[in-house]
């Protein structure tokens, strides 16, 4: 037993009791049933200067630790997504090497026979500055990105473009730019549908705000482009759209979910579909994802249920309103379970979330059973509290 000390609201001081728990096991080869990646954060020195507005200084062996991490559980990596902290302090030049980097690493220390299987990478337009450009420039943004990715071997996540959304009126926009980008692919990619709550620049994409609409115009494009696209990663945070639209989805063309909040029964499925998996939140509890879909393969529902189900209270607070600061709470649970040498974060987005923020996730972590080593997490975490003037309860 461990006792830690949590914080409220209120600056109020609780103990609380970690009972002890067997490891969850590795998988012995392959997680069979479903695919499932996580999207990664990066990992900068302590003592680097990265204030917001500042060009990315990244920790290379930290970050890549922590995707030799993910890939040792089975997981594939989604990187340079949001969860990188694309757009919110992950600069052009930064994004460029991380790709290169964690492709390059994934070739011999992932243990999967397919790159594409491994790593997939956005492909976005966040290379160009000025805020408003015509459509033959998002394509041309979105071609350079792509081509890059294409040379080091990785799969694509074509990823919402803030550019596109500005540009953009009809639904008939984003099918000409789908359209000529997808033309560009050397192998099926997954498409990316995230929600204003990760992004509000992203409202209305896909060309409505009704998603029902909106859901109308990714069919037209998947469609249109079957052999072309892999699937889509849908990260609306409603249960029932993604159900609705994958039920819609022509056979071969997979869902990924990205629903931070109901990813169990997702997964799960109805017995006739399911969802796969890119989730930032999967980054945050790697050994448990990997258990519950060894349970899946081994087709034992309850004891999925018994190790996944836990975790989402936790994913439910790291990703809590204002949800585009989810990625501190991942980083933070990277440091509490020894992944990372502190808790900083490029642009300086360590900063975003309160100290009962992340007292919430201490004690949700800790009954999720997600620190690995809750001795050392709570000496870490009672060190982050004597930092800021208060003392841990004896």
């Amino acid at each position: 037993m461990s006792a830690v000390t949590l914080l409220d609201d209120h600056g109020r001081l609780e103990a609380y009791e970690i009972g002890s728990f067997e490891p969850l096991p590795r998988p012995n080869g392959r997680l069979r049933s479903r695919i499932a990646f996580a999207a990664a954060h990066v990992v900068p020195p302590a003592w680097a200067d990265n204030v917001p507005g500042a060009p990315a200084e990244i920790d290379w062996e930290a970050t890549l630790g922590f995707r030799r991490h993910l890939w040792s559980w089975g997981l594939g990596v989604a990187e340079a997504m949001d969860t990188a902290q694309r757009n919110m302090g992950l600069d052009p030049a930064a994004t460029r090497e991380l790709i290169k980097r964690t492709t390059a690493e994934a070739r011999t220390g992932s243990g999967f026979d397919d790159l594409g299987d491994a790593v997939v990478v956005g492909v976005n337009t966040d290379h160009i500055d000025e805020p408003v450009i015509s459509f033959d420039q998002v394509v041309a943004g979105y071609l350079e990105q792509l081509h890059f990715a294409q040379q080091q071997g990785a799969g694509v996540v074509l990823m919402a473009s803030r550019h596109l959304a500005r540009a953009a009126h009809t639904a008939d926009d984003y099918l000409k730019v789908y359209d000529r980008v997808l033309a560009e692919v050397d192998r099926p990619v997954i498409l990316h549908w995230l929600g204003e709550a990760f992004d509000p620049q992203l409202a209305g994409y896909f060309g409505s705000a009704d998603l029902g609409a909106a859901s109308r115009t990714v069919l037209r494009i998947i469609g249109d482009h079957a052999d072309r696209v892999r699937g889509i990663k849908m990260s609306l945070l409603d249960a029932a759209a993604e159900i609705a639209l994958r039920a819609e989805l022509p056979d071969g063309v997979r869902l990924f979910t990205g629903d931070d909040y109901n990813y169990s029964r997702l997964i799960e499925g109805d017995g006739r579909r399911h969802s796969d998996a890119l989730l930032g939140a999967f980054a945050a509890v790697a050994p448990n994802a990997s258990a519950a879909i060894q349970a899946l393969d081994a087709g034992d529902h309850d004891r999925y249920h018994a190790i996944l189900d836990p975790t989402e209270p936790l994913a439910r607070q790291i990703f809590a309103a204002p949800t585009f600061y989810y990625k501190t709470g991942i980083a933070f649970l990277a440091w509490l379970n020894g992944h990372q040498p502190s808790p900083a974060m490029v642009g300086g987005l360590h900063s975003a979330r309160s100290l009962p923020h992340l007292s919430e996730i201490v004690r949700l972590a800790a009954e999720a059973r997600t620190l690995t080593d809750p001795e050392s997490a709570v000496a870490r975490w009672h060190g982050l509290l004597g930092l800021n003037g208060i003392e841990a309860l004896s």
